[in-house]
């Protein structure tokens, strides 16, 4: 355990910050989760509508630095072309 003030507080910021960020890749997870089970279930204007909900958590994931950029533009791109692949 740290002696210093400084690190004292450098510590349980470290604490909340990995908790939010564990928080943040479950929540894209979950949304990658709903758009695959769509995709799976045939669906396309449901796989459509799930993809738009997840896409701007997969951003925001990025933009908060929980997933690299090119991470979430490559799911982002192979979840459409899942979703355009399927039969309407």
């Amino acid at each position: 355990m740290a002696n210093i003030r400084s690190a004292k507080k450098r510590a349980r910021q470290a604490i909340v910050r990995t908790d939010r960020n564990r928080e943040r890749i479950s929540r894209v997870r979950t949304f990658v989760r709903k758009v695959e089970e769509a995709i799976a279930s045939g669906n396309k204007t449901q796989a459509v509508e799930a993809l738009k909900d997840a896409q701007p958590e997969i951003v925001r994931g990025a933009v908060k630095g929980v997933l690299h950029h090119k991470t979430a533009s490559r799911k982002i791109s192979r979840l459409a072309l899942r979703i355009n692949a399927l039969a309407s």
